[in-house]
């Protein structure tokens, strides 16, 4: 999500929701803060396609889910040896980075393993007992070459992988034809470095040594580079000195024996609490890989990495329930909350800017943020927030609706350039979610989830002209509803389905039959479908009067 802050409404968004999001994220641009934008975690409906088709605005980008995961937190382009990379190439890498490990991949990005200052350090540490091991490098003397930056003069064959001795030779010739004898290493495979002895470059020579390395970055005579073509052999000069370049000499040995192919790899999409659990139960090393399907490196992360806090930062519109929020809210830093319902139960990480109003909708709060600061919002966006106002408010004929809900809708009206009734016949005629709709969808359209103490429940609301497609549809609504409330785990789980005609509402009940028996409302049809005359809102009118029942049945605090 890298520096981006989306705002988003609360899951199965309605127009208030959806519109309250968009109106904020222009206002944040509007006065200077262009990195806010709007998002959904749940889907459209045909209200809010209505409205959005009206004033030329996109739905929202839909994010389902903000758990941070491993791609938050790991290195993206991270340093990495290639194959044929020498030992002394990645300690150069690991040095110059501050790196206690590298991953080894092919020429295709493949993770092949790891390596580690530990192994190359344990690879390094002499072993006296065995003098050859001391000297032996598995490698091409053009890695060679690369590793002591070295000038050639002559090279013969320089890529082929070999078994190679090094040997630096500071000392008599005598001595030196003595040790070749006794060492019966092989002259096709010596490596021999020397100063400028010539003595030692020419019996060198004469054998027919693999490579012949002059060190100091020291100049030669013209009959030892002959010699050296006559007698195929190569011969370069190293820029260091005899000891340093005999080092160097053996460090460009190849990773491959190196490499740690028992790695502890994860995906770049998993939840970092799940990762959290995996490393926990692993040995420590030094990094973990994040690797693709196909095995491909995407990135490393460290487990100080896993301890820092994610950056990930979000802004919630329209509610402050956690149960209500975008899935992994409560994992992530929320910066803000404007919202005009209760307070719920989402404690946050630091102090936030807080605007919560009882007024009849967050769009409200929004228009009037953008009044105060002088702001004149586009006619579009004015239709936006005029839309949010009077879906919530039911065209400000909810008991939700207050004298700075209708204040600002006339203002918004004057700039939208379209009356709040022509705009409320365009919304409430869009189409009926229970038509338009699966069974399941309607209770889903706009469902909200809430806790009490320890009892958690959910209250769904369409509004429809008139009730009738709700009568034809009932027993297929009542059977989703009973589902939903059985998957969820649910005390209860209710719908209002009010109609905008006559302002009045029935509920629809699923759930705990002793709270069921405490509802006052009359039966009509069965024994779980209520009238509520005169109720429309969910919000100032229904969850009061139920939170009232659950104190009276003891089930919370």
């Amino acid at each position: 999500m890298e520096d981006t802050i989306y705002i988003f409404g609360h899951k199965n968004p309605d127009a208030d929701s959806i519109c309250g999001a968009i109106a904020y994220a222009a206002y944040k641009e509007a006065i200077g803060q262009e990195h806010y934008k709007p998002a959904r975690c749940g889907n459209s409906n045909d209200r809010i396609d209505a409205i959005l088709e009206r004033f030329e605005t996109p739905l929202p980008t839909f994010i389902g889910d903000i758990t941070p995961r491993v791609h938050d937190i790991m290195i993206k382009e991270p340093k990495k040896a290639p194959l044929d990379l020498t030992c002394v190439e990645a300690l150069e890498v690991m040095d110059q980075h501050n790196l206690r490990a590298l991953p080894v991949v092919n020429e295709e990005n493949k993770l092949q393993g790891l390596v580690s200052i530990s192994q190359l350090g344990t690879y390094f540490v002499p072993k006296l007992k065995d003098p050859h091991n001391m000297r032996y490098i598995y490698t091409s003397l053009d890695a060679i070459v690369r590793s002591l930056k070295a000038e050639v003069l002559h090279l013969i064959n320089p890529e082929p992988m070999e078994d190679l001795y090094v040997r630096v030779s500071a000392m008599a010739v005598e001595t030196f034809n003595t040790l070749t004898e006794t060492e019966k290493i092989p002259a096709g495979q010596s490596v021999i470095v020397v100063g400028d002895r010539e003595d030692i470059q020419d019996k060198a020579l004469e054998m027919g040594v693999r490579m012949l390395v002059i060190t100091g970055g020291l100049p030669i005579n013209g009959p030892i580079l002959e010699k050296a073509k006559q007698k195929g052999v190569s011969l370069v000069i190293s820029p260091y000195d005899s000891a340093t370049t005999a080092w160097i000499v053996r460090s460009a040995s190849n990773l491959t024996p190196l490499i740690e192919d028992n790695v502890v790899t994860c995906r770049a999409d998993e939840k970092l609490c799940q990762v959290k659990r995996k490393v926990a139960n692993t040995p420590t090393v030094p990094v973990y890989l994040v690797v693709d399907d196909n095995h491909k490196l995407l990135g490393v992360f460290s487990k100080t990495d896993l301890l820092k806090p994610v950056e990930t930062k979000i802004v919630l519109v329209d509610h402050n329930e956690i149960t209500q929020a975008v899935n992994g809210a409560d994992q992530v830093i929320i910066t803000e909350i404007i919202d005009h319902h209760r307070l719920g139960n989402l404690p946050t990480q630091q102090p936030i800017l807080f605007h919560n109003e009882p007024v009849g909708s967050t769009c409200t709060i929004v228009a009037d943020l953008f009044r105060r600061e002088g702001i004149k919002p586009s006619a579009n966006l004015a239709g936006i927030m005029m839309s949010g106002m009077i879906s919530d408010t039911l065209n400000l004929q909810s008991p939700t609706s207050t004298p700075k809900d209708a204040l600002l809708l006339d203002w918004l009206e004057g700039i939208a350039k379209i009356s709040r009734n022509e705009l409320s016949d365009l919304i409430f005629s869009s189409g009926s979610v229970i038509l338009n709709s699966k069974p399941e969808d309607v209770i889903t359209t706009d469902c909200k989830i809430y806790e009490e103490g320890s009892v958690r429940y959910s209250v769904s609301q369409v509004e429809e002209l008139g009730l009738d497609n709700f009568w034809n549809h009932a027993e297929a609504i009542d059977a989703a509803l009973e589902d939903f409330q059985r998957k969820e785990s649910l005390y209860f789980s209710a719908l209002l389905v009010t109609d905008i005609n006559t302002q009045d509402s029935i509920l629809l009940y699923k759930g705990n039959v002793e709270f069921r028996e405490r509802i006052t409302y009359p039966l009509v049809k069965s024994d779980n479908i209520f009238e509520l005359r005169n109720v429309v809102s969910r919000k100032k009118q229904l969850i009061p009067y139920i939170s009232d029942i659950l104190e009276t049945l003891g089930v919370v605090n």
